[in-house]
């Protein structure tokens, strides 16, 4: 019998048996979207966060505040200190950066670079024109003349901050495209020296950013630009809250000595003994990306072990249902032994089924996982994603699932006698 007339015959074997084929398919369909929907997903996460957190691409770092971090087993500071047989301060401990601080590194800080500060503001801002105001989900961000070049902004239409608006505190403002959009239409001139609202605070606006998309679902342009004085004195009134430094250096072989040495200088800033550890971190641009990255690895992990057990209890069944289609087809299989048919040619029908159900399931099983996982991509607002490292191995994963799943009936099948099984009832 000719490899065709097999695989012809195993798939009209296949499409009379629906209900259990079906059922089958979709066991194997589900393990595979698992598989392929969660990691086109986590794919479509990774291009988002390397396009939102390298604005200042790999000659970047940012020195923030330490938060203080509690783990199982104790502080982690005072364990690590007790390691080293030396114990910080209580005064260091959670104290946030301030504007004296973040303002003295940028006048002492001499390395060629570009030094930016940043202070948070308000999420959740209301910005109005006359009666037309935006609901209360407007970002206030404070910075300083570098934020949107250090933050992955352009300037569209106007100018950017100025060393005395930042000084004065002066109530100017760079508006985001979204906030543009509403209230003055697509055009980035007409906003220009317009004045607006910001939680019934007047400001001037004197510039008008490009848009520059969503990252998790959130839009990056639905925000306010303004000094981090204006946002000290209008929009955050906590005493806690802490500065943030980015630097970017002028050429990517110069970050490890600019991170060296801003360091060294920042040290005597924040008061800090020779004894002590800095309350302070330098995080490279491009580490903040890395570490999101081995987080995500661990929903990866997750992925494979919730579409293996699937594919485990597919395999189980798939075995079982070609088991019943042996013992249904007993006599069918002793009436091909007897005009001739040989082992091999019945062991090849019964593997050929088993791989085809499971070839079919992880059809399926990829064109939903696509669907699903480029759904949450549209969310993200990122471009079209194709995991084809994970469809790969998902054919794969079903095809030796189906051909383990199959060696055992085909065998049974192909060893009956034909007088008993002609016998068979």
């Amino acid at each position: 019998m000719k490899i065709t007339d097999i695989v012809s015959l195993a798939f009209r074997t296949v499409r009379g048996n629906k209900l259990r084929t079906g059922i089958t398919v979709a066991i194997i369909a589900f393990g595979i979207m698992a598989l392929v929907g969660i990691n086109t997903a986590i794919d479509a996460m990774k291009q988002k966060f390397s396009e939102s957190f390298s604005a200042m691409g790999a000659n970047g770092f940012i020195i923030h505040y330490k938060d203080y971090q509690v783990r199982m087993g104790g502080r982690r500071d005072d364990v690590e200190e007790h390691k080293k047989g030396r114990k910080q301060k209580k005064s260091n401990i959670n104290k946030p950066i301030t504007k004296e601080e973040a303002e003295a590194f940028k006048q002492r800080f001499d390395y060629p670079s570009k030094i930016g500060l940043s202070y948070p503001g308000a999420w959740d801002a209301v910005v109005s024109l006359g009666s037309k105001k935006t609901p209360p989900n407007v970002r206030v961000y404070g910075g300083d003349e570098n934020y949107p070049e250090l933050n992955g902004f352009s300037i569209a239409a106007g100018r950017d901050l100025s060393p005395l608006d930042v000084k004065s505190g002066r109530n100017v403002c760079v508006l985001g495209s979204d906030i543009a959009n509403k209230f003055f239409g697509s055009n980035p001139e007409i906003p220009l020296e317009k004045i607006i609202k910001v939680n019934n605070i007047p400001f001037r606006i004197i510039g008008v950013l490009e848009p520059k998309g969503a990252t998790m679902g959130r839009s990056q342009d639905n925000m306010i630009l303004t000094s981090y004085n204006n946002v000290r004195q209008f929009f955050n009134s906590n005493s806690n809250a802490s500065f943030t430094i980015a630097v970017k250096v002028n050429d990517v072989r110069m970050v490890d000595g600019a991170m060296g040495e801003s360091e060294g200088i920042f040290r005597p800033i924040r008061r800090l003994a020779l004894t002590e550890d800095n309350n302070f971190v330098i995080d490279k641009s491009d580490a903040i990306v890395q570490m999101l990255m081995r987080n995500l690895s661990f929903i990866t992990i997750s992925a494979v072990v919730i579409g293996t057990i699937t594919l485990i209890g597919a395999a189980v069944g798939l075995m079982n249902i070609m088991l019943v289609s042996v013992t249904e087809r007993t006599k069918e299989i002793g009436l091909v032994k007897a005009i001739g048919g040989r082992q091999q040619a019945i062991r090849r029908q019964f593997l050929y089924e088993s791989i085809m159900i499971s070839l079919m399931g992880a059809f399926f099983g990829i064109v939903l996982g696509i669907i699903i996982g480029n759904g949450f991509s549209l969310v993200l607002n990122t471009g079209f994603v194709m995991p084809y490292k994970w469809l790969l191995l998902g054919i794969g994963i079903c095809f030796v699932t189906g051909l383990l799943a199959g060696l055992y009936p085909a065998f049974k099948a192909s060893r009956l006698n034909p007088i008993e099984a002609l016998r068979y009832e």
